[in-house]
C-alpha cells in the first residue's frame, strides 16, 4: 500500500516585484508521478533548485499544489479540513536542527510534540524513552539541547517526530549543516528506523553517500524526475549524472575510471568492500595472483591498482578505507 503518491503534481512560484506585483511564474516542480511503499527507504537527489526540496513540502502539506493531487495515506493534502491528520501521519526533519528545538531539556524536547496531540502524560514519557533509544540518544536526556553537538541536536530532532508516531518521516537534507561525523551520525540513525521501527523514510539529499542503502532513488532535475532506480541501478550511469551536475560515491567513481582502463568490474559498486571483492577475482596481466596490488577487506590500495591499471590522476594520491 502507497502512504504518499503524487499524481501529475505541478507547483509554481509567482515572482513578484519590490511592489509586490506579479511579473512571472517559476515552476519549481513540474508534473511529476510517484509512489512511496509503507516501510520504504526513497531518497530523492538533485542539485540545488531541482525542485527536491519544493516536492518535499507537499508530503507534509507544507505547500498545496499548483496542479495535481499528492495523498499521504490516502488522504488527499488539499483538504484543509484534514492537513492536521497528514501531519500526524508524515512528520518533517528540517535543514537546521536549531529551529525544530524548543526545549530547555532533551526529554522535554522530544515530549512536546506528543504533547500537543493531547497524549496522556504516562504514554508521553514511554514515547520519548523509545524514541531517544530509537535514535541512540537516550544517555542524554537530561542535557540542554545547546551542549550537543550537531549530528546529536539533529537525532533529537528526529526524536521529537518519532515520538509523534508518523507512518512516515520526510527529512529535507538533514546533514546539509553538519560535519562529516554529524552526517554518519544522522543517516545511521535515519537506516536503523526504517530497518528496526519499520518507519517510511523519504530523504531529500545532494550527498549522494548517503542515498546508497535507500530502496529506490529518484533525481531531480528543472522540477522534473530525470531518472529513476535502485541505487546500484542510478549510479550505472556515472555519466548521466555528471551531466547533471551531480557527484557520485567516490568508490563508485574509483570503480568507473578502473572500468576506463580496461578493467572489468561490475556496474554500480556502491562500497568499498564490493570494490575490494571485485578486484580480487581479478587477473592481473603479467604477474601471479599472489603478486597483484594487494587488497583486503580492511584496505584498498588505489595507488597500486591504479597504476596497474594504467594510472589516472584521480589514483595518484588516493587511498580509501572501508567505510561502509
Amino acid at each position: 500500500m502507497s502512504i504518499v503518491k503524487t499524481k501529475n503534481l505541478i507547483y509554481e512560484y509567482l515572482r513578484r516585484d519590490e511592489e509586490g506585483n506579479v511579473e512571472g511564474v517559476n515552476r519549481a516542480v513540474d508534473d511529476v508521478s510517484l509512489q512511496v511503499r509503507q516501510g520504504e527507504f526513497i531518497a530523492i537527489v538533485g542539485h540545488n533548485g531541482s525542485g527536491k526540496s519544493t516536492l518535499a513540502k507537499h508530503v507534509n502539506a507544507i505547500l498545496q499544489p499548483t496542479r495535481g493531487t499528492v495523498w499521504v495515506d490516502g488522504i488527499d493534502t488539499s483538504q484543509e479540513d484534514r492537513v492536521w491528520a497528514i501531519r500526524q501521519r508524515a512528520g518533517m526533519v528540517f535543514q537546521n536542527p536549531d529551529n525544530q528545538i524548543i526545549g530547555q531539556l532533551v526529554e522535554e524536547d522530544v515530549g512536546f510534540g506528543p504533547e500537543n496531540l493531547g497524549v496522556p502524560t504516562e504514554e508521553i514519557w514511554k514515547r520519548v524513552e523509545e524514541s531517544l533509544r530509537a535514535v541512540g540518544m537516550y544517555q542524554y536526556r537530561s542535557h540542554s539541547p545547546n551542549r550537543l553537538s550537531g549530528g546529536q541536536k539533529q537525532r533529537v530532532s528526529i526524536a521529537g517526530v518519532l515520538a509523534m508516531r508518523p507512518q512516515c518521516i520526510v527529512l529535507d537534507e538533514p546533514t546539509a549543516m553538519l560535519d562529516p561525523s554529524g552526517r554518519k551520525e544522522v543517516i545511521h540513525a535515519v537506516r536503523e528506523l526504517n530497518s528496526r521501527e519499520k518507519v517510511t523514510v523519504i530523504l531529500i539529499t545532494h550527498y549522494m553517500e548517503e542515498v546508497i542503502y535507500a530502496d529506490h532513488v529518484y533525481v531531480m532535475d528543472q522540477g522534473r524526475v530525470a531518472m529513476e532506480g535502485t541505487p546500484r541501478e542510478i549510479f550505472s550511469r556515472v555519466e548521466e549524472l555528471q551531466k547533471l551536475r551531480l557527484d557520485v560515491p567516490q568508490v563508485t567513481l574509483l570503480a568507473y575510471e578502473l572500468q576506463q582502463r580496461g578493467i572489468s568490474l561490475p556496474q554500480g559498486i556502491l562500497t568499498t568492500q564490493e570494490l575490494v571483492k571485485a578486484l580480487k577475482r581479478q587477473e592481473w596481466p603479467g604477474a601471479k595472483r599472489e603478486d597483484a596490488p594487494h587488497t583486503d577487506a580492511d584496505s584498498v590500495n588505489v595507488s597500486a591498482i591504479l597504476e596497474e591499471a594504467g594510472g589516472t590522476q584521480a589514483g595518484e594520491e588516493a587511498q580509501y578505507g572501508t567505510d561502509h
